[in-house]
């Protein structure tokens, strides 16, 4: 026979062991959670001003200017600096300048730099050498002189007049020996003209970078008059003059070279209508004005590239306006 009581031991021995292993997990989890909770922070005052205290020792040592960051947004806008002055001190900007100090006179202001050469109330005395540029059956040579008045620096007024040297040049002969007979040819003697002279351009350019040189260029337009010649075929009949009305356009350019010296080239058209021998003329007609009457008129474009020197009178010139 079974013995009851050994049979309610068991019973209770499965049971209290049953029992430890449930409850010793949950001691354990109790300990453990109270382990976390001694690291927490408390609300205590004495705690609060303690961990301050301590945190705000601990910043000075680590950086005595540490800030904290600004938020975006709040930066603080940078103080404009000062003016630098005289000797790289500051300039106080705040002063109120009173009506009398520290003004600027108009000696002081140089907005364009003055020319180097004044014309204005000036004479200019220029002579010229030419040479035709369009007749390949005789050439002109121009000793030429002009007078000028210049009313402004780019106006001015004058008179000139010049004599002529011809050349019979090769195509002369040529047609003389093809054709079997001399071209109809006229020299011209003298002329003389009153001129307009009107500057619109000036500037000035470097010479291998050391030099300046100051150049104007203008424009001519006058009228004056023309002596031209006939050159008969026949050297035993009698030539003829011509007085032409002669207008005369033209451009130049001018360089200054001193106060008182100008180098000048350009070219000038002398405009004419001249009187040929005609070419029917009779050996009969020895006359020179019965010829002139049974003249051939043609008009002339009598183109010439002149070179010359100016002198300017006074040499020196003084300057009247503001700088």
């Amino acid at each position: 026979m079974r013995c009851p009581s050994n049979h309610r031991n068991r019973w209770l021995w499965s049971l209290l062991a049953a029992a430890l292993i449930v409850a010793v997990p949950g001691m354990r989890t109790i300990a453990y959670a109270q382990d976390d909770d001694d690291d927490d922070m408390t609300f205590d005052p004495d705690d609060v001003s303690g961990d301050q205290n301590a945190d705000a020792n601990k910043g000075d040592k680590a950086d005595d200017t540490a800030q904290p960051e600004p938020e975006p947004g709040d930066e603080p806008e940078p103080e404009p600096e000062p003016e630098p002055g005289e000797g790289g001190k500051a300039v106080d900007t705040t002063k109120d300048v009173k009506l009398g100090e520290n003004r600027v006179s108009w000696q002081d202001i140089v907005v364009v730099v003055r020319k180097p050469f004044l014309k204005v109330g000036r004479v200019e005395l220029l002579p010229t050498w030419g040479v035709t540029m369009n007749d390949n059956i005789i050439q002109h040579v121009q000793f030429n002189g002009m007078l000028n008045y210049w009313l402004t620096d780019a106006l001015a007024v004058g008179v000139e007049g010049g004599l002529y040297v011809k050349n019979l040049r090769e195509p002369f002969d040529l047609v003389a020996r093809q054709a079997r007979r001399l071209p109809t040819v006229n020299k011209y003697n003298f002329g003389a003209a009153l001129d307009f002279h009107y500057v619109p351009v000036y500037g000035k350019f470097a010479v291998l970078d050391k030099h300046l040189i100051h150049w104007e260029s203008f424009f001519t337009a006058g009228v004056g008059f023309t002596q031209s010649e006939v050159i008969p075929r026949d050297p035993a009949l009698q030539p003829f003059k011509n007085f032409l009305i002669t207008p005369n356009v033209g451009a130049a350019m001018r360089f200054f070279i001193t106060k008182f010296i100008t180098v000048h080239v350009g070219l000038r058209d002398y405009i004419f209508v001249d009187k040929f021998e005609n070419t029917n003329r009779p050996s009969t007609q020895v006359s020179g004005s019965a010829a002139k009457a049974d003249a051939q008129s043609a008009l002339v474009n009598n183109v010439i590239f002149q070179l010359g020197v100016s002198f300017w009178l006074p040499t020196s010139f003084e300057y009247t306006t503001f700088r």
